[in-house]
């Protein structure tokens, strides 16, 4: 009967450790099956939060992402500064998650300071169209770099694309886009990849900052979000192969703009810009 208790015992005690291991909620789902971007389906985005409980706050948050960013509402400010961000080179991964393509970056030595906090780079994904807007204005693609602090919250960068000359840094990942996108779930090793060659450079100065929530579920909420002002460019071939990994009847990876429910949208602007 002894024996039977420890083992209860170390059985329970094992459950515990395994369940504190477990990723934080927070984090998005990578298993597409459960939802998609079809407006018509019953796992469509107008759903998502019926799909399973800890997913409601997709239906019923305040804070929710992606917004339109209008230019007449936001307050103008400078004291935000230049965005802080030290990356360095890493072996990263790409992955084909149904839903999107993830670029994961394995190292964790990249990361960015928001108000003292280190937030270290864990992921580039993709959405097409763009999921922001810019006074009602969709573009072609949006990059999210997602960072992370240990204990859980989330900082993403924005930047937004239109069609036009190829993107430098999608060209050294045509290759291997061009291996994963026939499956679901497919992962290749892609090396040492330089995190700095999305060459932000200039853009670190002007961009939105505003507090929302994750575009896919579970949409946990306050995430700290910065989108570049500066639109840069993609080619028509690399958003196809970007989108290749949408396997539902949209066609695309674009969350419907949330309310803004009068949250504070700032724009920062060094004092010697203002007009």
């Amino acid at each position: 009967m002894e024996n039977l208790a420890k083992q209860v015992f170390f059985c329970g005690l094992l459950t515990a450790l395994l369940w504190l291991s477990c990723p934080v909620m927070s984090q998005e789902v990578e298993d597409e099956r459960e939802f998609n971007y079809d407006v018509k389906s019953e796992r469509g985005p107008q759903h998502w939060g019926d799909i399973r409980p800890e997913w409601s706050v997709c239906n019923n948050g305040s804070m929710q992402s992606p917004i339109d960013l209008l230019n007449e509402r936001v307050q103008i400010v400078s004291h935000l500064g230049t965005l802080q961000m030290n990356y360095q080179p890493s072996n990263a991964t790409l992955k084909n998650r149904g839903h999107d393509i993830k670029l994961e970056w394995l190292a964790g030595t990249s990361y960015l300071q928001i108000n003292g906090t280190q937030y270290v780079l864990k992921q580039f994904h993709w959405h097409s169209p763009s999921e922001h807007t810019i006074d009602g204005r969709r573009l072609d693609l949006e990059l999210h770099m997602v960072h992370e602090t240990p204990s859980g919250e989330t900082a993403v960068i924005g930047i937004l694309y239109k069609t036009g000359r190829p993107d430098p840094f999608l060209s050294l990942l045509s290759d291997h886009l061009e291996e994963i996108s026939d499956s679901t779930g497919e992962e290749t090793v892609v090396g040492v990849m330089d995190p700095r060659l999305i060459k932000i450079g200039r853009n670190r100065t002007q961009y939105y900052r505003y507090i929302g929530s994750l575009t896919v579920p579970p949409c946990t909420e306050n995430i700290s979000w910065t989108i570049l002002r500066e639109v840069r460019s993609v080619s028509r071939e690399q958003i196809r192969l970007l989108r290749v990994a949408v396997h539902d009847e949209s066609d695309t990876n674009a969350r419907p703009l949330q309310p803004t429910n009068n949250r504070l949208v700032q724009f920062n602007k060094p004092k010697e810009d203002h007009h």
